[in-house]
């Protein structure tokens, strides 16, 4: 078997499993903050980022009030809104000055991490542990055969897809209002 065939089967059976394994009792509560929320600002580090961003595209499909930190319209939060952010390896700077800084303002706080007892799961109010290996562990405890955070990166992309079909049919949206809120100028 080649490393084509053989990596295709390794990376499907562990994004399987950690997305298996996740608590379907803390999905359905960031499923319910986001839908609450007023208005959502999302960060992320890195390739986490990038996950975190096209996460925030589709809830603007949705037609939620979404935006990424640091974008140079990224409104102010404050009561009725929600920080989101991603933590993998359970303590990025920038998240835990982000988080205080929600706080303050009087948004609500949640995070998606790796590490259920890490910095970023005392300070966010919610948490939805992602269970995949991220660069927090790739060296002295591997367990994916992917590629320091990639695992993480992975399933982070196919948990947004899952949580924006749930939130789809929760917000009352269809295939059709979500294409109509999708940029023209491509």
């Amino acid at each position: 078997m080649d490393m084509m065939t053989e990596g295709v089967g390794r990376a499907l059976d562990e994004l399987g499993t950690c997305l298996r394994s996740m608590d379907r009792s803390a999905l359905d509560r960031m499923i319910a903050l986001i839908a609450d929320a007023r208005r959502i600002v999302l960060y992320g580090c890195g390739r986490e980022g990038l996950m975190m961003r096209a996460f925030c595209m589709r809830l603007h499909h949705l037609g939620l009030d979404a935006h990424m930190a640091f974008d140079m319209t990224t409104p102010p939060v404050g009561d009725g809104d929600l920080l989101l952010v991603s933590a993998g390896p359970g303590y990025l700077s920038t998240v835990e000055a982000l988080l205080g800084q929600a706080r303050k303002a009087g948004a609500r706080t949640a995070c998606f991490t790796a590490e259920p007892a890490s910095q970023v799961t005392r300070s966010a109010a919610t948490t939805l542990v992602i269970p995949a290996q991220t660069m927090a562990r790739d060296q002295s405890a591997p367990t994916s055969f992917l590629p320091m955070g990639s695992l993480y990166e992975g399933a982070q992309f196919l948990l947004y897809e899952i949580m924006v079909m749930m939130l789809k049919d929760r917000l009352g949206e269809s295939a059709e209002s979500m294409r109509a809120r999708h940029t023209n100028l491509e």
